[in-house]
């Protein structure tokens, strides 16, 4: 086939006061091409590169524009199956209504530091029903599907989550891993040009906003880290844009896509905020809106000590950063341990961003912290997570479900 010119939009690229007039959408319509293979590499490797160079790829609208366009190319879950799922499992509690949650970074942060945010996301499970989206590493030492790929003595099998059959891996676990890689077919025709473009490009940052059941509506609370403090809000407003009512995007004051343990965390916190009743015909209507606050957290916030980042660099290798995950799952690493804090404290921030912290009971922890959030009592949970074994459980789970799967289709 003969691939479409972008020739026009190139040249309006070209110069950075003729690119500011450039539509987020039409970028989004040439990002697109790639995804069908309908774009030259010479061509995509100029966009790529007039959005490096024009900054465009860090515009929220943009940002926003082309993770649907990659959302839109990605396969596509039967969403009514999958919310008859979600509500028969009827997880919602305080203000965490039992939608999907993620926990995902943009990485490149170059820290290295242990596999916080998938490890999280697995014990996290034991409380809400997560969407995990990740993929292989391509900076770090050990990606989210690396670490997965390489447990033991069984590894589920990550490719065996499609969109068939997602539904069915929340019938048996509270757990989902979406492979990026099985997940977005498309991106293998962006591969070769990517890794010939000598800069962190526009695809860097579009997978933490490219969950392929974002747009079914389900996804109701998630926490996304990015790698540099400059670009935090750009990108909370990119979710809030994509339509999301409950999300944190956080940074280590080291430049780090996590919550730190070492100091402190910028967030940016988007939440619905309930506005004035106003006089509609006659009649008062309360009204809400979508609002994003921003303030910084410390570990001391969730009680617990600071640590080195040099400390919780778990393994060499997904191999070792494996054991580690199977380790804390065990409950059998000290309580003490900089890694344990460390995921601990990534878990206790999505169960609190989520809402599920302001149920009530008598062991809640009810003070309040940046943001009026329950953040020790997130913690108290993620404890539990561990020390409960509902998390082994449920990743035990994910990987018995899709074994099966991939053991009947093989």
């Amino acid at each position: 086939m003969t691939p479409v010119s972008i020739t026009p939009l190139l040249k309006r690229l070209a110069t950075l006061e003729a690119a500011r007039q450039v539509s987020a959408e039409e970028i989004a319509a040439a990002v697109a091409l790639v995804f069908t293979n309908d774009i030259s590499a010479v061509q995509f490797a100029l966009l790529l590169w007039a959005l490096h160079t024009t900054g465009q790829d860090h515009k929220p609208e943009v940002l926003a524009a082309c993770a649907a366009s990659m959302r839109i190319a990605a396969a596509q879950v039967d969403r009514p199956k999958l919310q008859e799922v979600v509500k028969r499992k009827g997880r919602s509690e305080g203000r965490y209504g039992g939608g999907l949650c993620d926990i995902v970074g943009t990485g490149g942060d170059g820290h290295n530091t242990y596999n916080v945010s998938t490890t999280a996301s697995i014990l996290a499970s034991a409380v809400l029903l997560i969407a995990k989206h990740g993929n292989n590493s391509s900076t770090s030492l050990s990606g989210s599907a690396d670490l997965l790929q390489n447990a033991k003595p069984t590894p589920p099998v990550i490719a065996a989550t499609t969109a068939e059959n997602l539904p069915g891996v929340y019938e048996k676990s509270n757990y989902a891993f979406l492979y990026a890689r099985e997940w977005h077919p498309g991106m293998r025709f962006a591969a070769a040009t990517r890794k010939e473009v000598p800069v962190r490009t526009i695809f860097n940052l579009l997978g933490p906003l490219a969950n392929p059941v974002h747009d079914t509506g389900l996804v109701e609370a998630r926490i996304l880290g990015v790698a540099r403090c400059s670009i935090g809000h750009q990108f909370a407003e990119a979710l809030r844009l994509s339509g999301a009512r409950k999300a944190l995007v956080v940074c280590g004051e080291e430049d780090l896509d996590e919550v730190s343990c070492a100091g402190p965390t910028r967030c940016w916190y988007i939440h619905e905020r309930s506005s004035p009743s106003s006089q509609t015909n006659g009649e008062a209507e309360g009204k809400s809106e979508v609002v994003t606050d921003e303030f910084t957290l410390q570990p001391s916030d969730f009680g617990l000590p600071t640590h080195p980042l040099h400390t919780v660099h778990g393994g060499k290798g997904p191999a070792e950063n494996a054991e580690i995950l199977i380790r804390i799952l065990k409950n059998e690493l000290p309580a003490d341990d900089p890694v344990l804090h460390f995921v601990l404290m990534n878990t206790a921030a999505l169960l609190t961003a989520s809402g599920v912290c302001e149920a009530e009971g008598e062991e809640v922890v009810k003070e309040r912290g940046p943001g009026g959030l329950r953040w020790k009592e997130g913690l108290r949970r993620a404890r539990w997570c561990v020390e409960s074994g509902a998390a082994l459980r449920q990743w035990e789970e994910f990987v018995g479900v899709t074994n099966e799967l991939a053991g009947s289709t093989a």
